[in-house]
């Protein structure tokens, strides 16, 4: 078992790291090997909707986006985490995640996803379902826990405090990891679930 994770904040060391690193150490106790990426700070420009990608089986961009891409494809789960902004995720956590899922067409159906966001107070639901999107629409399932993934701080290890917030990141690894060992083991007895060729509706006549 794998798991990508996927930090999209620029505080190497700040409060998402904090929620991050107490999934880490459930997950290496539950045998399941794990790999951070620490993209916040990176220099990563949003899509340009050119369609390259189509052509090339990479963005035209090439950059952390185009490196993550086969460690997307070769894991079983993905985790990705932001700070709250504006009640929403961080800009370069967005641009980073429309590029990769949009570029990459391997199959990601049964990837277990995960997202984990980190505020002061408020905004956390809103980030949370922006995050979720990118996994539903790709036919990933989303791994749940005790409560919304979410944890607490504003200062430089503020979140070490929230107690149920660590809780929450403890139940949400166990809980990814359970679901990704069932799914492993549904694959090898049913194989994966019968795709359809894609209808597209639009709404224009």
């Amino acid at each position: 078992m794998k798991v990508l994770i996927i930090n999209g904040s620029p505080r190497a060391n700040g409060n998402t790291s904090i929620a991050v690193n107490e999934m880490v150490k459930v997950f290496e106790a539950e045998g399941v090997e794990t790999e951070v990426l620490q993209i916040g700070m990176k220099d990563i420009r949003s899509c340009i909707a050119c369609g390259k990608c189509a052509e090339k089986g990479a963005c035209v961009f090439d950059d952390i986006v185009n490196e993550t891409a086969p460690k997307f494809e070769a894991c079983n789960g993905l985790v990705v985490a932001s700070p709250v902004y504006y009640a929403s995720a961080n800009a370069t956590l967005v641009a980073f995640l429309t590029r990769l899922f949009y570029s990459t067409h391997f199959d990601k159906t049964m990837k277990v996803g995960a997202s984990v966001v980190c505020a002061r107070r408020g905004g956390l639901s809103s980030t949370f379902d922006e995050l979720n999107k990118f996994f539903t629409i790709s036919g990933m399932p989303v791994a749940s826990s005790q409560y919304w993934n979410s944890i607490h701080g504003r200062a430089a290890g503020e979140a070490a405090q929230d107690e149920e917030g660590l809780q929450t990141m403890r139940t949400l690894a166990r809980n990814m990891t359970f679901l990704m060992k069932s799914i492993a083991l549904g694959r090898e007895a049913y194989g994966l679930p019968e795709k359809e060729a894609p209808a597209r509706t639009n709404f224009i006549r």
